[in-house]
């Protein structure tokens, strides 16, 4: 039997997430609320009745659309954390549809990510747009998403 099957990416048999007790979370550490990967920005821990557990109320910013959510796991048990990854990429240049081709250390180039909204996707146009500037952008990795989450200029 032949396998056709094409797998795009290879990874070390890291999972997406990765499970962790819910006390041991700490605030601006990264937890999946709703299936969506967040930045703790606030929790509580509230005693319970006798034979109840204490609950752990986590409040997080979903860390690509900055949408609030919340959420109540009792803290003895597991909840999931994403494998979150940062990268900087060199920005080469930003398409007439929004899409930015950047390189990495290894001079990889790719091309399959949009420039932000709002006021990041204002600056790192504006960088771009200097004469000789080298603009460095960060990506942040999770759960299979990908955002640029800033810029620098990097011409001294």
């Amino acid at each position: 039997m032949e396998d056709d099957t094409v797998y795009d990416k290879a990874s070390a048999g890291a999972s997406q997430t990765y499970p962790a007790q819910c006390s041991s979370l700490r605030k601006n550490g990264y937890v999946m609320l709703k299936s969506r990967p967040c930045k703790i920005m606030e929790m509580s821990t509230s005693k319970t009745g006798k034979h109840g557990h204490a609950k752990v109320h986590l409040v997080g910013i979903d860390i690509f659309t900055n949408k609030k959510y919340e959420d109540l796991c009792p803290s003895t048990h597991n909840i999931d954390v994403p494998n979150v990854s940062r990268n900087d990429f060199q920005l080469i240049d930003i398409s007439d549809d929004n899409y930015v081709t950047l390189m990495d250390d290894k001079g990889e180039t790719r091309d399959d990510l949009k420039i932000p909204d709002g006021e990041l996707g204002q600056k790192i146009r504006e960088d771009f747009g200097k004469d000789e500037a080298t603009v460095i952008v960060t990506v942040l990795s999770a759960v299979g998403e990908e955002a640029i989450i800033a810029s620098k200029n990097a011409t001294n």
